[in-house]
């Protein structure tokens, strides 16, 4: 887990040590090229309404890691998105699993 994930439609991340994903898509590709980033920052909506979502992609990196049992105690995220509702939603998958994975190890 050597980069930085900012995944958003149209913002820039804070500085130049980000990769950025500018769609669900985007992100799995890089996840899968690179492997799993030491730090994600979410935005929940990725274009259209009809696209995926940054929910979505919270439910990739899960499955990713249920896979390969990659999250380690390192790993930190932020949700960057304007939308109350979808950064909650977000924020409660991700705080949920990383909850399980700790207990997991206990």
């Amino acid at each position: 887990m050597t980069y930085k994930l900012f995944l958003d439609d149209i913002r820039q991340p804070p500085d130049d040590t980000w990769v950025i994903a500018r769609s669900y898509e985007e992100g799995v590709n890089i996840v899968q090229e690179r492997g799993f980033p030491s730090v994600v920052s979410f935005d929940h909506d990725l274009g259209k309404w009809d696209e995926k979502t940054g929910k979505d992609f919270a439910n990739f990196l899960i499955d990713y890691d249920l896979d390969h049992n990659i999250i380690t105690g390192d790993f930190k995220f932020v949700v960057h998105s304007a939308n109350p509702a979808g950064a909650a939603n977000i924020q409660s998958i991700m705080d949920g699993y990383l909850r399980f994975k700790k207990r997991a190890k206990a």
